[in-house]
């Protein structure tokens, strides 16, 4: 008989992972999920948490405050954020410091972004 570990819900300390290779599979999860997006935490560790999140074309997370200081990394495609007052329009590579205050992202093409969030 086989046994096998259950795969973690994050990778461990000292553990790589490939963003774009996961965010592959992700993809195709927001492609084929009604809300348009799919994510997972790739790295929690005390304080501090980094999400992947897959957003299919024409897609967003609707507006929503921020949890605590964070960055959003725009892995690969175009997406915006924008609170009522300012717009950041991201690309590949491209980081921002989230405004501590209600947002929204939308993404303008098939977008993978990486949310890192210090938690308190």
């Amino acid at each position: 008989m086989t046994t096998t570990r259950p795969t973690p819900d994050h990778v461990q300390p000292g553990e790589i992972t490939a963003l774009r290779t996961l965010g592959t599979q992700l993809m195709a999860e927001a492609r084929a999920a009604n809300s348009g997006r799919a994510s997972r935490t790739v790295i929690a560790l005390p304080g501090l948490r980094a999400t992947l999140l897959a957003l299919a074309a024409g897609h967003e997370l609707a507006e929503h405050q921020a949890p605590g200081a964070a960055i959003l990394t725009c892995v690969h495609g175009q997406a915006t954020l924008a609170t009522g007052e300012q717009q950041w329009r991201l690309h590949d590579d491209d980081t921002v410091a989230i405004p501590d205050q209600r947002h929204r992202l939308t993404a303008e093409t098939d977008a993978l972004v990486l949310l890192t969030v210090r938690l308190d």
